[in-house]
């Protein structure tokens, strides 16, 4: 089948999707999960296959994200299990209201119809995506990196096995299975039967979709994360939140990029600040102007600092540190050079914090907290589609709301308007 006549297949279950009771959609999601542990040796060996092609093509080593393990598998699984317990958005009435001739009037949830995701290598997002989706009552077409390709069809396979086991058309979760950008770009023209694109990777994949869409676009997932150290910050809170939102995990959208240490203080917290990351392995490479140097002594991966590292989402054990003289400065920078993804400040001084709080410009924005919290699941809202860093329909992370519209439901007695 080809990519176009996915589409198709999928704008046709879309209404189906959209009547499954909330049960159907939980009995999938919790069949899915049993299939996903007991398709572990497949799954696993698939994911070996495109490890295997990748150190072909990663000369600085597989990312991370690639990488499925039974433990990771297991996690993915049992993240569907707590999906299902979750509230169903679509049905929900947000309001209701009558008028004065006796109109009655409910704003309803509803699912958008059909999804695409554009995704880079990182194969939970195919269930996730997935799982979303179903339990949202979308159809979904999903594009994923081609290096976790095996994995991917993997995947699929079983969601497709779950579907059909609960008398649900497969067509309403499709992987589309190409390389060629000029096939993705007529793709991102097929706006009367796509309601929604999402792309979830770095700037590239976001820029491409941004670029040749027809499509409404939900942006998720570039960022290029800053925390501000203050001159009235708690250093012991200021090192913990620091080497967190760096070291926890490098290959995430909400690790921290850029720190910026108000000049007052920075000989205090930098040396402490390379006491605790020498501690980390593997140990972050820092970035800074020469002047700074001083405070890092005896550190073994210190380079000096270009303009372009204000502007690069690393992904990787990189950190890139500049000093400000004030709160001004800091927020200044970030204005510059964020995203609008997340963004921290370390302080005591209450008043210091609710101005950057307020004056921040950025879909999560942080007080004396590690920016590695941005994920759906800390917020409470589950597995999340993404993280969106625009301002209409969704913002931060979201999950099974961001995934629905509404529609006015009116009913009346034979009102007409005169």
């Amino acid at each position: 089948m080809t990519p176009f006549q996915q589409i198709k297949q999928a704008k046709k279950e879309a209404p189906f999707l959209a009547l499954l009771s909330t049960e159907q959609k939980n009995q999938i999601l919790r069949a899915l999960s049993k299939k996903l542990k007991a398709h572990q040796k497949l799954i696993l060996s698939a994911n070996r296959e495109d490890l295997a092609e990748g150190a072909k093509h990663y000369p600085k080593g597989i990312p991370d994200r690639l990488e499925l393990t039974p433990e990771r598998l297991f996690d993915i699984a049992e993240s569907l299990d707590q999906l299902a317990l979750l509230p169903d958005p679509v049905g929900q009435v947000i309001d209701r209201r009558v008028r004065p001739n006796g109109l009655q009037l409910s704003r309803v949830r509803v699912p958008i119809g059909v999804i695409g995701i554009l995704y880079e290598a990182r194969p939970n997002v195919t269930i996730d995506a997935a799982a979303l989706c179903l339990k949202s009552g979308n159809a979904v077409l999903l594009k994923g990196g081609h290096a976790a390709r095996h994995t991917n069809l993997a995947l699929v396979r079983v969601i497709h096995e779950s579907l059909e086991a609960n008398g649900v058309s497969p067509h309403a979760v499709q992987l589309i299975d190409t390389r060629d950008r000029a096939v993705m770009k007529k793709i991102l023209q097929h706006a009367h039967e796509i309601d929604c694109i999402i792309p979830r990777g770095g700037k590239g994949l976001i820029d491409f979709v941004r670029k040749n869409s027809r499509i409404p676009v939900i942006e998720t997932g570039a960022s290029v994360v800053h925390l501000y150290i203050d001159s009235e910050a708690d250093l012991k809170k200021a090192i913990a939140v620091t080497v967190n939102a760096k070291t926890r995990r490098v290959s995430i959208c909400n690790a921290l990029d850029v720190l910026l240490v108000h000049a007052k203080i920075a000989q205090r917290f930098l040396p402490k600040l390379s006491e605790a990351l020498i501690q980390k392995e593997p140990l972050t490479e820092l970035r800074a102007d020469p002047k700074l140097h001083r405070y890092f002594k005896n550190y073994p991966k210190l380079k000096k600092i270009n303009s372009k590292d204000f502007d690069t989402e690393f992904l990787d054990y990189v950190l890139a540190i500049r000093t400000v003289e004030n709160p001004d400065e800091a927020l200044a920078h970030i204005a510059k050079h964020s995203l609008r993804h997340s963004e921290g400040i370390v302080t005591e001084n209450k008043e210091t914090a609710e101005r950057f709080l307020r004056t921040v410009d950025a879909a999560c924005v942080y007080h004396n907290a590690s920016t590695q919290f941005s994920d759906g699941g800390e917020f409470g809202l589950g597995s999340e589609i993404g993280i969106s860093t625009q301002k209409l329909h969704a913002r931060g992370p979201f999950a099974l709301e961001g995934l629905t519209t509404y529609k006015w439901v009116i009913h009346g007695d034979g009102q007409i308007r005169s």
